[in-house]
């Protein structure tokens, strides 16, 4: 057999900065258009995590073609510079770099994914005279919303902590106060870890049991180990760090070794890709893994149509669901709503709002005063957005999902899951 001779790690280094820059996607403005306001993008559409980068994506593009095709920003068309990054931190650093050195990219904007985007801060600090800015990464680090680079990122989704610390205050209220926790090996999912002993801390408790898996693994690995590992410890509940996948094969084998306690995810997961996987698996083999799930979310649920901007998404989401995707995976199926995709959308229309607010397309100096003067303002949602100097978080609910007649839905009712 023909042996394979492996890749230096600089000639890899540059085939994957090479295959990122040769997914780069932007959707042009007419010839003879006013300038565009461009928004580079780096996100993951590929990969175990494409699932999220793809539909943060369509729902931010559902809103901004709205506004294209409805005059513009003060006559402006929005532009996508997209790039992929696969979820993995060196090509989004490239990426990153190629934005900041790119005049015409005002911002940065929906990048995915606490791995990536801690490894980009540093840049922003670096090129701290570029004026260059992030705004609404789909990530709820630690690390974002403190110093030294909360003054780069403008975060609109809850924090880790804050997510963590809801689902611990409501465990431990329902008597299981045994916690276990599963978690990524990495940024992310420490960020999760150590939100979680903060939150048992506080209730003076310490972690049951915990298992890790490395970032990337896909549904189809087993993680019988780390199900037995969190077994053995006897958890009460266990919350879970991670993306889809890997969830969705840890809830796979935990319920398979007769793991029967409550299971939460964060928001991050993908609620409707986990969902996806552990039902086709119900359904094959004829067995609930469905059952005892919790998921918490950091936008309203997008069937509460009470909500004038989940009237707007969904009606949006329908008019432009043939939206092109810059990396076209095999077989993908776009999602027809989702929370990913309405916290994209919700992620548009904030930053649409503010620079309406302003009276003008902000130069790169001049986002932060833009973001300050925007004042309070309700984008639909029911909850008031602000941004100010030591306040570089727009929201702060945590809601509670759960998995009712297939779909996940607002959890009201608590009396079930009592220990």
């Amino acid at each position: 057999m023909r042996s394979v001779r492996p890749i230096p790690f600089v000639c890899a280094l540059t085939l994957f900065a090479l295959l990122s820059l040769s997914s780069a996607h932007c959707a042009q403005p007419e010839k003879g258009s006013p300038a565009p306001v461009v928004l580079g993008i780096s996100a993951a559409f590929s990969g175990p995590s494409k699932n999220l980068g793809i539909e943060l994506y369509r729902g931010a593009m559902a809103y901004f073609t709205h506004v294209n095709d409805t005059g513009g920003l003060f006559n402006k068309k929005i532009v996508t510079l997209t790039k992929n990054d696969g979820y993995n931190p060196t090509p989004a650093v490239l990426n990153t770099k190629e934005f900041i050195d790119n005049p015409d990219v005002l911002l940065l904007f929906n990048y995915v994914g606490t791995p990536t985007v801690t490894r980009i801060l540093p840049l922003l600090k670096i090129y701290d005279k570029q004026d260059i800015f992030l705004f609404f990464p789909f990530s709820g680090a630690q690390t974002l919303r403190e110093n030294p680079f909360s003054k780069y990122v403008f975060n609109l989704r809850d924090s880790y902590r804050q997510e963590t610390k809801a689902l611990v205050d409501k465990f431990v209220e329902l008597g299981c106060k045994r916690i276990a926790v599963f978690y990524q090996a990495d940024a992310y999912g420490r960020s999760g870890w150590s939100g979680i002993r903060r939150a048992l801390k506080a209730h003076g408790l310490e972690l049951a049991g915990e298992a890790t898996y490395h970032r990337g693994t896909p549904f189809s690995e087993s993680l019988i180990k780390q199900a037995f590992l969190i077994r053995d410890a006897k958890p009460d509940a266990i919350i879970s760090v991670g993306s889809y996948e890997a969830c969705a094969a840890f809830i796979r084998d935990a319920r398979d070794v007769g793991l029967d306690a409550p299971i939460a995810n964060l928001s991050f997961v993908g609620s409707e890709s986990l969902l996806h996987l552990l039902e086709t698996l119900s359904n094959r083999l004829k067995r609930d893994y469905l059952k005892k799930l919790i998921n918490t979310q950091v936008v309203p649920c997008y069937m509460d149509t009470r909500l004038p901007a989940v009237r707007e998404y969904r009606e949006l989401m329908e008019k432009y669901a043939d939206t092109p995707i810059p990396v076209e995976p095999e077989g993908y199926v776009p999602q027809k709503y989702s929370f990913v995709s309405f916290e994209g959308f919700l992620n548009a229309k904030t930053l649409v709002e503010v620079i309406r607010r302003y009276g003008k397309i902000p130069t790169r100096a001049e986002v932060p005063e833009m973001m300050y003067q925007a004042g309070s303002f309700d984008i639909g949602i029911g909850s008031p957005i602000h941004f100010a100097p030591d306040k570089h978080q727009g929201l702060q609910t945590v809601y509670f999902t759960t998995v009712i007649n297939g779909e996940f839905m607002p959890l009201t009712d608590w009396s079930p899951w009592k220990k």
